[in-house]
This record gives C-alpha cells, sequence and structure tokens, in this order.
C-alpha cells in the first residue's frame, strides 16, 4: 500500500541543511523516501519504533548515519506518513 508523504516545514528545513552538508546523499534520501512511501518496512530502511520523547514517532535509516524520523497520520481518508525530520543520528535523537 503505497501512503503519501507529508512533510512539515521542520523536515524541509531539515533536509535542507542536511544535504547542503552531505550533497552526495541526495539521490539516496530520494530513493529512500519513495521506498518508505511504498514499504514503510523494507529491510533497507530498518524501520523501529522509537521510546522516550520521541515516543509515537518511527526512525529508517537513509544510510548508516542518516535518519528519518516520521508517525503514521490518517490524512483526509487514508493513512499517510508525517515526516517529522532528517538527520545524522545524534541530530534526531
Amino acid at each position: 500500500m503505497k501512503r503519501l508523504l507529508l512533510r512539515t516545514n521542520a523536515f524541509i528545513r531539515a533536509a535542507q541543511r542536511t544535504l547542503k552538508r552531505h550533497p552526495l546523499i541526495t539521490e539516496d534520501m530520494q530513493k529512500k523516501l519513495e521506498l518508505l512511501s511504498e514499504d514503510a518496512f523494507h529491510p533497507l530502511l530498518k524501520t523501529h519504533k522509537l521510546k522516550g520523547a520521541l515516543e509515537g514517532s518511527w526512525a529508517c535509516s537513509i544510510s548508516y548515519e542518516l535518519r528519518i524520523i516520521f508517525r503514521f497520520v490518517q490524512y483526509e481518508g487514508a493513512e499517510a506518513i508525517l515526516l517529522e525530520t532528517v538527520g545524522t543520528h545524534e541530530e534526531v535523537y
């Protein structure tokens, strides 16, 4: 089931900052976002639930050090993915 990706303003700013620092991952990020939309639990994404202050959110991997933080939400009667932020492990956790 393909899910719509909803980008928060915080995600957009974080993505711009991340891509400025790591321009070579632009294609990888796009591929991982497409994969997330198609199958949020694909093994390549290493999707996992978060605890503590980020409880209710999930994380997936773009690369060894970069993560996307997101939530599953309802949007116009369908399940969607709300992209919250992106960055290094240290930045997002």
